[in-house]
């Protein structure tokens, strides 16, 4: 990495955490770093990952994202990304969540997987993956882009932290075995704002299988060194597209009989 790509990344970085303080969006990335790559995409975002730290805060987890083809046609691009959370990120069943605190809020319904074992690639394959994880809960992230009007590809995206707002994960777990393929394949999520089902999925529609973005996650960030730690929160992708809210609506990720999930955003 050169000197002056390593200040354009870091410039980048700094326009995006200030941004998620004033709530002022800034304009595309791509258009202001001729040929911008995945790469550098990442670095940017681990720049802010490193500052936030620094500062304090406790990474509770990870996510990954644009695994379902219907959130991939909906923002433009052809593949999965990541990001990170942290644990003042983190809230919980019938949490009062003010919208004020995004610039442009969408939701989406997920299953949250709470590892029990570290997982590190490379080699992670679906099976292992499975044996470490030791519990599954339902789960809502809601979305947000630092990113002007949403108008995102990959590389944008990715630069701001694969456009994670906050995480809402549910109190009890779902009765699901995370060894049992067919169960997490079949299972069924919709999401309901105010009432409303907006989008129903199932496994499938999460990358082929849910497993699969947890194993994708392992493998890739091996590459870089970094293990997904026990006790870490990790959110595979939606079942179906993200939605739009705003202050006063009521979000709901409901697998039925298996248990559902209930977040609030307030004036």
């Amino acid at each position: 990495m050169s000197r002056t790509a390593k200040t354009v990344f870091e410039r980048f970085a700094d326009e995006l955490l200030q941004a998620t303080q004033s709530l002022v969006p800034v304009a595309p990335l791509r258009d202001r770093f001729e040929g911008m790559t995945l790469a550098d995409a990442y670095s940017v975002q681990t720049a802010q990952l490193e500052n936030h730290i620094a500062t304090g805060r406790v990474l509770a987890g990870r996510k990954v994202g644009l695994t379902s083809l219907a959130m991939q046609k909906q923002l433009g691009v052809d593949s999965p990304d990541f990001g990170f959370f942290f644990e003042d990120m983190v809230h919980h069943d019938e949490a009062q969540i003010p919208a004020a605190q995004f610039i442009q809020p969408k939701v989406e319904p997920e299953l949250g997987f709470v590892l029990k074992e570290s997982l590190q690639g490379p080699g992670i394959t679906v099976e292992r993956a499975a044996a470490a994880i030791g519990a599954l809960y339902p789960a809502i992230e809601i979305i947000d882009s630092r990113i002007r009007d949403w108008d995102i590809k990959l590389v944008d995206t990715i630069a701001d932290n694969a456009s994670c707002g906050a995480i809402a994960v549910g109190a009890h777990p779902l009765a699901l075995d995370p060894a049992d393929p067919a169960a997490l394949v079949e299972v069924t999520c919709s999401l309901v704002i105010d009432g409303e089902v907006t989008g129903t999925g199932t496994g499938t529609d999460v990358m082929g299988h849910p497993l699969a973005p947890l194993a994708w996650l392992a493998n890739v960030l091996g590459e870089r060194g970094v293990a997904l730690e026990a006790g870490q929160l990790i959110l595979p992708g939606s079942f179906t597209v993200a939605m739009p809210v705003v202050a006063n609506s009521t979000a709901t990720a409901d697998f039925g009989p298996l248990g559902s999930l209930t977040i609030h955003f307030t004036d």
